[in-house]
């Protein structure tokens, strides 16, 4: 992985930001006065078969409390810890410390080999920064 591009002088120093929040969705979808609105929150991914190729979801972080330039990368591993998918680096630029930033990630065409415990990792300048699940089930047809 490349290295973050240099704080430029004009933001005077480097501090390595608090990751406020990441939430896993369907869409996001942002008003005219600028607040974001999320759309179908997940707890769980269910699916009648498996393998399941998921159309698509978004991956909403927010990073705070810093100052520089960083580079964000979002990843879904399967069960046994493989990478299934991984973004490209997204950047994060915050100019001083009252600064947030809201990183939007779209994943699409995700496949989900089998049921099982997925995880959604948050990665900043290469480092771990938030790791939590994502459920796959398999949807039961309704007994008679």
């Amino acid at each position: 992985m490349a290295a973050p591009a240099a704080v430029p002088r004009s933001l005077g120093r480097f501090v390595k930001p608090d990751l406020q929040f990441s939430v896993l969705c369907d869409d996001v979808r942002r008003e005219d006065n600028g607040k974001l609105i999320l759309i179908g929150l997940y707890e769980v991914i269910a699916g009648a078969d498996y393998p399941l190729l998921y159309p698509g979801m978004a991956v909403v972080n927010r990073w705070c409390n810093g100052v520089g330039r960083f580079a964000q990368r979002v990843r879904l591993t399967d069960p046994d810890n493989g990478v299934v998918v991984e973004t490209a680096d997204s950047p994060v630029v915050l100019g001083d410390l009252r600064a947030a930033a809201t990183v939007v990630t779209l994943l699409r065409g995700i496949p989900f080999a089998r049921p099982g415990r997925y995880g959604v990792e948050v990665l900043l300048d290469g480092e771990l920064r938030q790791r939590y699940a994502l459920t796959a089930v398999t949807l039961r047809a309704p007994g008679p």
